[in-house]
């Protein structure tokens, strides 16, 4: 397990729960009656039924801003940057950041926030619903430098989604060569779209190649499949789950929020 890792989530197998923003300014779903007080308040109420069920980090996500870009607007990673900012005293626990589908933006948001960690696709190459998709992980990681972040843990996703790789090498040879390639500090397997889960046999045959790398499930983790996930993986980043009628778009549920942190400590504990 990487230095980075453990400094940010412990020893221990790391639930992280998504704060998604309300779709932001510049974007076609952007509710301007609502405007960023709004934004502001929906995301203040999540970290607050996050952090009083127990979560052990937050990340804050764009997942509203549809359609997805790949160079993203400059106003949507500086009002990400504002909200978080007008909530940072409330947050208690590590969070992290991800500007859909931007590396360069997410660390600059890290960066003028203090984020502990990123979570973005770095590595690879892909055809997906936003086009060829073709990140730069040495660009981004000297970017972090260069913002003087080398303390900034980076996740790299390996199976984007909305997304084919066409790398036709196994997931599991393709997180094996990230690794050596492109020093992540933990390696997450998605499904195919967000709340979508990624497949067990996936985590397991990922694991099983980076035995010394933090291996995490990044989409669809359910109540139901808490436990089991946990058993495999080093951690977990969960959203659609908790949020009202499982819905990805709602509110977080306190009580679906602290029902799925009672499973997943029942599980690290057995």
């Amino acid at each position: 397990m990487t230095d980075k890792f453990k400094r940010v989530f412990g020893a221990g197998k790391p639930v992280i729960g998504m704060v998604h923003f309300g779709a932001l300014p510049g974007s076609p779903l952007y509710d301007a009656d609502r405007g960023l007080d709004g934004i502001i308040d929906g995301i203040s109420r999540d970290i607050d039924a996050l952090q009083q069920a127990g979560f052990d980090a937050i990340m804050f996500g764009n997942e509203n801003d549809r359609p997805y870009e790949f160079a993203v607007d400059t106003a949507s990673t500086a009002t990400m940057a504002y909200a978080i900012g007008r909530v940072r005293d409330k947050i208690t626990v590590p969070f992290g950041v991800n500007v859909l589908w931007d590396p360069m933006s997410s660390i600059a948001l890290a960066a003028g926030t203090g984020a502990a960690f990123v979570r973005e696709i770095f590595t690879g190459t892909y055809a997906s619903d936003m086009g060829p998709w073709t990140p730069d992980a040495g660009k981004a990681m000297r970017y972090r430098d260069r913002l003087h972040r080398q303390d900034l843990a980076l996740l790299y996703n390996v199976s984007a989604e909305f997304a084919h790789s066409l790398d036709q090498r196994s997931l599991p040879d393709r997180a094996r060569s990230a690794v050596f390639s492109s020093i992540p500090d933990a390696i997450l397997v998605s499904g195919q779209i967000t709340g979508e889960a990624a497949k067990m046999v996936d985590l397991e045959a990922v694991k099983k190649v980076l035995p010394d790398t933090p291996v995490l499930a990044n989409t669809g983790v359910k109540h139901a499949t808490v436990g089991d996930v946990l058993l495999i993986a080093d951690g977990c980043i969960v959203g659609s789950s908790l949020k009202v009628d499982g819905n990805t778009w709602n509110a977080v549920d306190p009580d679906r929020a602290a029902e799925f942190m009672r499973l997943a400590r029942a599980a690290r504990s057995a």
